[in-house]
Parts: C-alpha cells; structure tokens; sequence
C-alpha cells in the first residue's frame, strides 16, 4: 500500500516535504521501501526521516538517485560503521554525508561528533544532521581544519559541480 499520510503511521510531522512512501506489513513488521537499497526495511522513526529526507534530497534539491547510497559500511578503529546517506562527486569520492536521527532525538554535539568521525575517514565537503524537524549543514575547509555552518543544503549542480577537491 502506498500511503501519503505521514501520520497513518504514528510517526509525527517532519519538517520536509510529504513523501510517497511505499509500505508494507510482514507479519507484525511494517515495512518502507528503500529506492536507494532496493529493497524493503523495518519503518523505524529513524528510517522515517531518511525516507523523507532522501526524497526531499531528489525532489527538492535535484540529486539523482544514481549519486546517492544508503548505510555505506566504513570501517573506523577497527569497528565497522554505517553512514546514513552518502552523496558522491563525478569521481565517486564522497560530496555529503547525511547523519539522520529519529524526531524525538535532540541533534547534540554528540550527534555531530559522530558524523565528524565518519568524516575522517570519507573527506566529505558538506555534512548533513537530521532529525526530521531541524536540518544543521556544514561545509569542511580542509585548507585550514576548518568547517561552518550555512543556512541551507546546497541544491544538485550536476555533474561539473561535483568535482572531488578534498
């Protein structure tokens, strides 16, 4: 069943645009259909905002599917870790890391601390945290070690824009 009614599902309001989500029950699971994976995954509060979110990143912003991967396995200090979202350049190095959060979950330094760790190792320019309700982005100056914060998550360019420079 496909349901456009964000609230059909318990989940609250985001501050993204509506999305067209397909879901699904298996048994007592409900289940959302990941376009970037393929694939049907448990319909957690976090998939919630990635689903939106991801949706909001094609419809809105103008990315393609094709430059965009969902739980991209990294390994750090000997651990594995999953990045949410990833966005990749014409080179297939990584543009944007995109860390999501369920909405009852406060967007802390520990959160971008988190997505700072990812980062050491994937030398993204711009990082993304979301909990569905509020939306911080970065972008790195690796110049200098440095990064800040812009008001807004930069729209798709195309291809000519996404020139690796990291």
């Amino acid at each position: 069943m496909n349901q456009e009614n964000d609230n059909t599902q318990g989940f609250p309001p985001l501050n993204l645009p509506p999305a067209d989500l397909k879901i699904r029950r298996e048994g007592e699971l409900i289940k959302v259909f990941d376009a970037l994976r393929d694939k049907y995954v448990n319909l957690t509060p976090e998939e919630y905002v990635r689903q939106h979110f991801v949706a909001y990143l094609r419809k809105e912003l103008g990315y393609p599917a094709s430059i965009m991967a969902n739980e991209i396995a990294i390994e750090l200090n000997g651990t594995r870790k999953r990045c949410d979202t990833v966005i990749f350049d014409r080179d297939a190095a990584p543009y944007m890391i995109v860390e999501y959060k369920a909405p009852g979950v406060a967007i802390t330094q520990t959160v971008f601390d988190q997505i700072v760790r990812y980062n050491l190792k994937l030398h993204a320019k711009y990082l993304v945290v979301s909990n569905g309700l509020r939306h911080y982005c970065c972008v790195m100056d690796y110049a200098v070690d440095s990064y800040h914060f812009i008001p807004r998550i930069p729209a798709y360019a195309g291809p000519a824009a996404l020139f690796s420079d990291n």
